[in-house]
Formats: C-alpha cells, sequence, structure tokens
C-alpha cells in the first residue's frame, strides 16, 4: 500500500495538480501562494507593522507629558517601572528634559586605569561581544561595554562613525551613567541591577530620544557588581528581544569571568533530573582548602549565595564532608545528589581543575565535551543498577557492549 501511495502522489505531481512543497495541495491551496512570508520587498508586511509602532510611540510621548512635563505621581501603566524609577530619580536630581546633553569623558589617564583595572572582564567579554557583532551586523546596533560607575571601557561592532549621534557615545571612557546621561540603558541597569530595554523617548533627555538600546549588568565571581553590557543603536527599529539576547550574553561573560578564578576544584551544580555540562549550570570554583573562590548566577541563585556571603566554605553550604567532593573529582565519578543544610538536593559534578589558563588570564570555555557528559551519564545508570551493565543498558536503550566502550572498560 505503501508503494502504491507513491506511485500515486508522483503521477498528481506530474499531472500538474501538484506543488513540491506538499504534494497533496494544489499551488492555489498552498498557503506560500496566497500569504506570501514577510519581507522588506513587500511592503504591505511593513505597512501592517507601522500601527504598532506609532502606538508604541504615542503610550511613550504620553508618558512623558504625564511625568516630565506635568509631575503626575500616578503609575505609568505603559511604561516600565524600572524606567519610571529612574525619570522620577532624574527629577528628584533636578534635571531638565530639554537641557543639552554634552556627552562628558573622563581624562585619558583615568580611561586607561579603568580598561586596567578590568582587564578580566575584558578578556572575558571579548568572545561574547565577537559573536554579538555577528549577530547585530545588519540592525545598526553595537555593543559597549562600561564598568560598574557608568565609564564605557570597550566599544565593538557595527559602529557608524559618520552618524554623529553614534560617534558622540561610542567613545572609550565616556561617563553614561545615570548622574550624568540621565536615563539610558547603562545608567538605568547599574541603578536597577536588572536587564532593561528602553526605546527612544523612554530616555530622560531630549537630546537621545534617537537611541534604542538594551543593557544587562554584570556581576563577578564574588557577586558583586563590576559592570554592564549595553546594546545600542540610533535612529533604528526597535528590537525588544535584545534584552534577552543581551542578559543571556552577561550571564556567559559571568561565567567565563567565575572559571577565571583560581580554584583546585570545580563544582556543576544543578537541579536534579536536569543534564549537566549546559548552560544552565551553576559552578562554583573551590581552592585547595575548600573555599569557594567564586560562582556565576546560576550557583548563587541555587544556594542563596550574595556579595555579602563571601568567604564561604563548602562544608557551610553541602551537608557532606568537603573531602568527599575532591575524592569524587579524583575518581572522575558521574553527577551525584549532593544534600544542602536547607533540606533540599543539588545534583553536583565535581572536576579536578588542571588547565593553566585560568591562571593565564585565558578564561576556558564552561561548556563540558558531549563525550564527558554521555560518559558520566552512563556510569550514573550503572551506579543507579547496582553496578548491572546490562540493566543500565536497558535503561538508556543501548547494548551492552556500548555501555562498556564509554566506560573503558571490558
Amino acid at each position: 500500500m505503501g508503494r502504491l501511495f507513491k506511485i500515486l502522489k508522483m503521477k498528481h505531481l506530474r499531472a500538474g495538480t501538484g506543488c513540491a512543497e506538499c504534494p497533496l495541495m494544489t499551488p492555489n491551496q498552498h498557503p506560500q501562494k496566497t500569504m506570501p512570508p514577510p519581507s522588506r520587498d513587500n511592503p504591505d508586511t511593513r505597512l501592517s507593522a507601522l500601527p504598532v509602532a506609532a502606538n508604541r510611540l504615542k503610550r511613550i510621548s504620553q508618558a512623558r507629558e504625564a511625568v516630565l512635563a506635568n509631575h503626575d505621581m500616578a503609575p505609568q501603566p505603559f511604561l516600565d517601572a524600572a524606567i519610571e524609577r529612574s525619570w522620577r530619580r532624574c527629577l528628584h536630581n533636578g534635571f531638565d528634559p530639554s537641557r543639552q546633553v554634552l556627552f562628558g569623558a573622563i581624562t585619558h589617564q583615568a580611561a586607561h586605569d579603568s580598561r586596567d583595572a578590568h582587564r578580566p572582564l575584558l578578556a572575558a567579554a571579548a568572545p561574547v561581544i565577537r559573536s554579538l557583532t555577528r549577530t547585530m551586523l545588519h540592525t545598526g546596533y553595537f555593543a559597549i561595554l562600561a564598568d560598574a560607575s557608568g565609564v564605557v571601557i570597550d566599544v565593538q561592532g557595527p559602529v557608524d562613525h559618520h552618524n554623529p549621534h553614534v560617534a558622540a557615545i561610542a567613545r572609550v571612557g565616556l561617563d553614561l551613567s545615570e548622574s550624568a546621561a540621565g536615563t539610558t540603558a547603562i545608567g538605568t541597569t547599574l541603578s536597577e541591577l536588572q536587564p532593561v530595554w528602553l526605546h527612544r523617548g523612554e530616555h530622560f533627555f531630549e537630546d537621545t530620544t534617537v537611541f534604542s538600546c538594551a543593557g544587562a549588568p554584570i556581576f563577578g565571581p564574588d557577586r558583586q557588581c563590576i559592570g554592564m553590557l549595553d546594546l545600542t543603536g540610533a535612529n533604528v527599529s526597535e528590537q525588544p528581544s535584545l534584552k534577552y539576547l543581551v542578559a543571556q550574553s552577561a550571564r556567559n561573560i559571568e561565567n567565563a569571568l567565575a572559571l577565571s578564578q583560581p580554584h583546585k576544584l570545580l563544582l556543576r551544580v544543578n537541579w536534579p533530573g536536569s543534564v549537566p555540562g549546559g548552560d544552565s549550570d551553576g559552578l562554583l570554583c573551590i581552592d585547595g582548602e575548600g573555599w569557594i573562590t567564586g560562582c556565576n548566577r546560576a550557583a548563587a541563585d541555587m544556594l542563596t549565595l550574595h556579595a555579602g556571603s563571601f568567604p564561604v566554605h563548602c562544608d557551610d553550604v553541602f551537608a557532606c564532608p568537603c573531602q568527599h567532593l575532591f575524592d569524587a573529582a579524583r575518581a572522575h565519578k558521574p553527577p551525584a545528589d549532593v544534600p544542602l543544610w536547607s533540606g533540599l538536593q543539588l545534583q553536583v559534578w565535581a572536576q579536578a581543575h588542571h588547565s593553566p589558563r585560568a591562571l593565564a588570564g585565558h578564561p576556558p570555555s564552561h561548556a563540558v565535551p558531549l563525550k564527558d557528559v554521555e560518559t558520566a551519564m552512563i556510569r550514573k545508570a550503572v551506579d543507579q543498577a547496582c553496578g548491572s551493565v546490562a540493566e543500565a543498558a536497558r535503561i538508556l536503550g543501548i547494548s551492552r557492549a556500548t555501555v562498556y566502550r564509554k566506560m573503558g572498560r571490558h
């Protein structure tokens, strides 16, 4: 029957009544024939987005009128709360939205000192920003890296220096803090310590309403905010998805910063049931005496660690002796559930640190080779099957020979 059905479909196509993408549809029925996909060359799809964009700008204008002109204290329903708080801080500081903004730079020596003090951040951010610039290549947006005070320490990406608005802010050493430039992604991110998205009139000063920007804070291995990552464009279309892109990029930078800390033991932690070795892993760097020298945001959230928590010892976090974790790493044991003093359990994968790259200032990749993840999961299945290779193979749906091969046993 299957062969007969294929023959009938081929005859249907040869008769000119079918479509290559969907053989059972006629050309008139195929959705691509009646609903062309959106494109720049299709004026109908461009026009359909105009009312949405116009309505968004109208609401921003209404919010500016209410808060910045009339000093209305009522919350604005169509304005992000973080942006509204920034507006009100600027008003409280006596800023006038119509005042001309003169972007001021710190001294050349101060800019040099700031870059020198943030070399680990610059090194960790470089590969992430390179990926970002490829992603944003045709959007008109570029990347700015600022320190915790809002001073620009790096600018990368497709920067159009012929655009006066872009040229005004794409400069190392520029102070773009809230106290200097009002409500911007840089100033608001560092004040609120959360990712933000600002489009045109959501900036405080009228001079800066040509910009659209996304920002996310970057926390160091000790959970102190050490800077932020900003994606900015001038007179560009709104791209609110950049808020999520910049937040993910900031987390990748944090992972690299955590792994760059000197450590003897790396703990990858996650909730039980998760596959270890991915971007969602919490990262804990442990020195030879069991002290946590750094962690990423995921680990801090799982273990309720914050800036005031450090220094902290493994024995104060995990309800098992720290030496057991070192022993597990030396024995190349698979991830195991480890109890916390809170009563919860975390899946912990202990790995001995051998690479000198971190000590040389080159943050290693936080990704684990798929082969290692696969081997760890097979070892865990064998352990859970009380050492029975046959039972582990049955659970995993693979042959016993594969289990032996992956574990390096005969």
